[in-house]
């Protein structure tokens, strides 16, 4: 929210506002007071060459007129402050934002009539103009306006921009408020179904780690009594055996970790605009992210550079957990909103930080792979308890239609599943709540093959 004064008299100095003096107000002239100056000049002239003195006092007339606007517009004093809200401040692209305009007379005058106009970036719509009427002392006006983008991105509001005028539209001086706010326009999320992925470990399925915290279940195992610790917390077996004073540990389940790997690669995507592939793959990665956290992940947002989100400076990179997952969506929101291709040439700056930290669920956009790059991924693999993958296909969006994948595409995603990836190729306008039970339904088909071949094994040895 923002909010700000100007001072609409002669000498000026009001929040952000213009020089003030004579000359600014002179420089107000609107067209239809800068013409009645010019034909009132051009009938005096006209005057003294024919000798009309009555077309001399139209002359007068008519230039005077102007420039007693400019007087009255120029010696009229009065506060005013203004303030904006936004509701609300972060919307999805395609969404629609109000913003609330809000000006109070602090001044013991009443205004005149005032033009209010707000800038906003041309990708938000038309700039917001309204005329209010009389304000009287004390009095405020409240106006609303609608805004809307297709594009991602934050977009600044402001400054509020008062325009003075006379009655008879003759002189206009204008005014503005030095403050600003900023509407993010974050990418469309598209709800998501609940189901398992294979791997989903820490609470949705096999694998649970488990680490020491100060509250949670009963550990089996017992350690020495500190200072401070809950007498009801002592394992009297366990102090019985040992011969001094033993407590239970106290331990709570770990999260599941999870990285959601972007490729903004600029070299990997085809075509601009928010229909285009790259576009698919930001809102894709922020739709998996949130689904992610509000099934109780800790999540890390990647990109191809190597950059995270939240960041390396808590738990290497993960957060989200149970009172600040709605913090942590928007901050990756947040980010998403502005993230644009990168110049990199591969994935290897990726590969090294999952080297360092790559446990739980790896959900990856990919652009267009070459063999290289495909071996990279790969590679990836095996620093993730499971990965999938959503590869675009690059021949497909660069036709803008859906079609078959090609054969290159296709020897790509074999390497991916060879290595372990749940991989599956997106088409322009693929749905990605589609894809998310394809890749549940391939998973889970994988999983019992390994078990089948496992149990095949086993019956060989017996």
């Amino acid at each position: 929210m923002a909010a700000g004064g100007t001072d609409m008299g002669p000498e000026g100095p009001g929040a952000g506002e213009q020089p003030g003096g004579l000359r600014a107000a002179l420089a107000g002239l609107t067209t239809r007071g800068r013409s009645f100056l010019a034909a009132g000049v051009a009938a005096a002239v006209c005057s003294y060459v024919l000798g009309q003195a009555d077309l001399l006092r139209v002359g007068l007339l008519l230039a005077a007129l102007p420039l007693v606007c400019v007087a009255v517009v120029y010696r009229t004093r009065y506060r005013v402050a203004g303030s904006r809200r936004l509701a609300p401040a972060r919307v999805p692209a395609g969404s629609e934002a109000r913003v609330h305009l809000r000006m109070d007379n602090v001044s013991r005058l009443p205004t005149g009539l005032l033009m209010l106009q707000d800038r906003v970036p041309y990708v938000l719509g038309p700039r917001p103009r309204f005329v209010l009427d009389r304000v009287e002392p004390g009095g405020r006006r409240e106006v609303s306006y609608r805004v809307r983008s297709d594009l991602r991105g934050r977009y600044p509001l402001g400054p509020l921009q008062l325009r003075l005028s006379d009655p008879f539209g003759m002189c206009e001086l204008t005014r503005a408020f030095s403050a600003y706010d900023t509407l993010t326009v974050v990418p469309r999320v598209e709800p998501l179904p609940p189901v398992r992925l294979t791997g989903e470990a820490a609470g949705y399925g096999d694998g649970r780690h488990r680490s020491l915290a100060l509250a949670g279940e009963d550990d089996v195992i017992p350690r020495g009594y500190r200072i401070g610790d809950d007498l009801r917390r002592v394992h009297w077996r366990s102090t019985a055996r040992y011969g001094e004073l033993m407590v239970r540990r106290e331990e709570q389940p770990q999260r599941a970790h999870c990285t959601v790997l972007l490729d903004t690669r600029r070299t990997a995507h085809y075509g601009s605009g928010p229909d285009s592939a790259f576009e698919w793959a930001v809102s894709g990665a922020a739709s998996a992210a949130v689904h992610l956290l509000e099934r109780g992940y800790a999540v890390r947002l990647l990109t191809d550079t190597g950059s995270s989100v939240p960041g390396p400076d808590g738990g290497g990179g993960f957060a989200g957990s149970t009172h600040d997952s709605a913090e942590t969506a928007g901050l990756m929101l947040d980010t998403l909103a502005v993230v644009d291709h990168s110049d990199g040439g591969g994935l290897s700056p990726a590969y090294e930080v999952l080297r360092g930290g790559g446990e739980g669920l790896l959900v990856a956009f990919l652009g267009e792979l070459d063999e290289e790059q495909a071996a990279m991924a790969a590679r990836m693999r095996h620093r993730t308890t499971a990965a999938v993958a959503f590869v675009l296909d690059g021949a497909a969006w660069s036709r803008g239609v859906e079609s078959g994948s090609t054969q290159e595409l296709e020897d790509r995603l074999r390497r991916l599943r060879e290595a372990g990836w749940t991989a599956l190729p997106v088409g322009p306008g693929a749905s990605l709540a589609q894809l998310w039970r394809q890749a549940d339904a391939q998973g889970a088909t994988r999983a019992d093959a390994g078990s089948r071949a496992v149990g095949g094994m086993t019956g060989s040895w017996t």
